[in-house]
């Protein structure tokens, strides 16, 4: 099957040499099967169909959400010992939800690798977790879980997350809105300005009003991601800690 995903045009060896030079500096070590981490950059906007199959990131993206919470997982248990099984969920999904794997991605310059739908920069910067995820998944199939646990701990956790903080840090920016108004007295509405439907998919644009006042505008695939990052941007725009 990888074979038809081979990079074409008069231009692809160049390209496949720029591709191959970023997932090294990405990973740190050289693709095998290159065509993997073509598929995952390509996302669901760009995605075609190979004899009645539709070719996209999202089951590379399925894989690698599986394998980078079994990585972080082992990784979490190893490092707290003593700590129960409700902490330890906790602070996996603080390190591997939708804002924090968005961020991550941004970091590690991901954004060069992925084929977005140039009109819609909103959106580009909610599918860059999904494509690090998407990575992960290519990252597995091209050389194996050990490998690939490797990967998400070297390059991933241990550079760009300190667990102090994380451990401190509340992440659900929803919360945060909600709870910082209620200490305001002030009210707070999370309303769905547009859904705009693609073949496989809905893009939800959510924004947040405090008294009435437009606040922070979020996009996601779903209405709970981009409320989320609505509340992300109002916390940003408010300073709310």
């Amino acid at each position: 099957m990888w074979d038809l995903l081979k990079i074409p045009g008069s231009k692809s060896k160049k390209e496949e040499q720029k591709l191959t030079a970023a997932i090294r500096n990405i990973t740190g070590f050289t693709p095998s099967n290159l065509a993997l981490y073509k598929l995952a950059g390509g996302g669901t906007s760009r995605a075609k169909e190979t004899n009645g199959f539709r070719e996209s990131n999202e089951r590379l993206e399925y894989l690698g959400d599986a394998v980078l919470g079994a990585a972080v997982a082992d990784y979490l248990f190893k490092k707290y010992p003593f700590k129960d099984e409700g902490f330890l969920t906790e602070i996996r999904s603080r390190m591997v939800n939708r804002d924090s794997l968005n961020q991550l991605a941004r970091k590690l310059g991901i954004n060069h690798i992925v084929l977005f739908d140039q009109k819609n920069i909103q959106l580009q910067q909610v599918v860059l977790g999904n494509t690090l995820e998407a990575i992960i998944g290519a990252v597995y199939l091209d050389k194996g879980y050990l490998r690939c646990k490797k990967f998400v701990i070297d390059k991933l956790i241990q550079p760009h997350f300190d667990l102090e903080v994380v451990v401190q840090t509340n992440t659900n920016h929803k919360s945060r809105v909600i709870e910082w108004t209620q200490r305001q007295n002030k009210s707070v509405r999370f309303e769905t300005i547009e859904v705009k439907k693609h073949k496989n998919q809905k893009e939800f644009a959510v924004q947040i009003f405090i008294d009435d006042e437009p606040q922070g505008t979020g996009y996601g695939y779903t209405k709970k991601k981009a409320e989320q990052d609505a509340a992300m941007k109002t916390c940003e725009k408010l300073n709310i800690s």
